[in-house]
């Protein structure tokens, strides 16, 4: 198995928003906010191959929206997909499943692109696409909250040009990688879990959006519903912990990867790691 991080590029979310009823004078130290309080983060997915499959975690928001909404978001960054998968010698083409953690824009935007003749179709055009029915039809009759994240151009093409599959909840994409269903930041949101080298590397998507959400409290604004997401944190830490999981964030701009261990104040990183830094033969 080949683990590989590909950058998408960094874009700014408000703050507030991202820490929710934690004061900006705590998070700010974590991460810093410019002068109309946005900060910065990754959209950071990551490649698998293993089994005769290429599978890419999560795709970005994309390059398909208008100069308004990405004017909300400042994308910006010397990144794509597309090279950081030239880098590997790899090309879109070349993607076998693209496996989607949730429906929101900035983590299955890339999934769907328009073409020369302006219609919307599969990026990856020989890959199939995975969600689960819960968070599809989640997506699909969305609640006022997080309607302007669930936009139907991202993923409703998948359906009709027949690449969308759905996962069970217990059921692994191939062997070694499973999944952790999470339901406090959105609908059925799936963390991959990756047996790699002896060890597990979680894809934390938004269950920790960065290394400065492991404190329980730390909950997004975006939650759809809060105190889920502090149970559904709370326990994944102490397993993660205790069976010495390494951690992979999505949105944290300073550090792709992290060791835990337990402290007076809870569960703490322990180490940071680039991915190609991990140490291998863990024991999980």
């Amino acid at each position: 198995m080949q683990l590989h991080s590909i950058n998408a590029g960094l874009f700014k979310l408000d703050g507030g928003a991202m820490f929710g009823v934690v004061p900006k004078k705590i998070w700010n130290k974590l991460v810093p906010a410019d002068e109309n309080n946005l900060c910065t983060w990754a959209m950071r997915c990551l490649l698998v191959i293993s089994n005769g499959k290429v599978v890419l975690i999560d795709c970005g928001m994309g390059n398909k929206q208008d100069e308004k909404f990405f004017g909300h978001y400042e994308p910006h960054g010397d990144y794509s997909i597309e090279a950081s998968l030239k880098q590997l010698g790899l090309l879109p083409s070349d993607v076998t499943d693209v496996f989607l953690t949730h429906l929101h824009f900035d983590h299955c935007g890339g999934a769907v692109s328009k073409n020369e003749k302006g219609k919307l179709v599969p990026t990856y055009q020989n890959a199939r696409y995975w969600t689960n029915e819960r968070q599809w039809n989640w997506a699909n009759n969305p609640n006022a909250r997080e309607k302007a994240s669930f936009l139907k151009e991202n993923f409703v093409p998948l359906e009709q040009h027949r690449v969308l599959h759905f996962i069970e909840e217990h059921e692994e994409l191939f062997p070694g990688f499973s999944t952790i269903w999470t339901y406090g930041h959105t609908e059925a949101m799936m963390l991959p879990v990756i047996k790699y080298n002896g060890s597990k590397v979680v894809y934390c998507a938004d269950l920790l959006p960065s290394h400065a959400h492991i404190p329980l409290p730390f909950v997004m604004g975006y939650d759809v519903r809060p105190l889920i997401t502090i149970k559904e944190k709370e326990a994944f830490l102490k397993e993660a912990c205790d069976k010495k999981y390494f951690l992979f964030f999505e949105h944290d701009s300073q550090h792709e990867c992290c060791s835990l261990e337990k402290t007076e104040k809870g569960v703490r990183p322990k180490h940071f790691y680039q991915l190609n830094e991990l140490p291998v033969g863990n024991l999980f």
